[in-house]
């Protein structure tokens, strides 16, 4: 087998971002960032979401969005839509053209 085949398998220390909870699992991701943790230091990952902090695990009906996404989300989007409000009000209204008769369908 190539020596190179497989990434490097590490024990790394995941910190959930929204509660502080902090336990160590085998990964092969390369964060830069250290941590000491129990006497040991490990290469830190930040999650948004974990066990601790999931609705579903905790049993809790709260809604959870430590990152902010929720919020970035409704303001870009309100922006959008004040940009097209405005536009509607300076666009000249356009005259209303009498109502055309349809012509009958062509039969084959």
């Amino acid at each position: 087998m190539k020596k190179e085949g497989h990434p490097d398998y590490q024990e790394v220390l995941f910190v959930d971002s929204s509660t502080g909870h902090k336990f160590v699992c085998g990964s092969t991701l390369k964060p830069k960032e250290k941590e000491k943790f129990e006497g040991k230091e490990y290469p830190v990952y930040r999650v948004a979401v974990s066990s601790a902090s999931h609705p579903f695990f905790t049993g809790s009906k709260q809604f959870i969005d430590s990152e902010g996404r929720v919020d970035k989300f409704r303001k870009r989007y309100a922006k959008k839509k004040e940009e097209v409000v405005e536009k509607e009000e300076a666009k000249p209204a356009a005259p209303v053209k009498p109502a055309a008769r349809r012509a009958a369908p062509k039969k084959k």
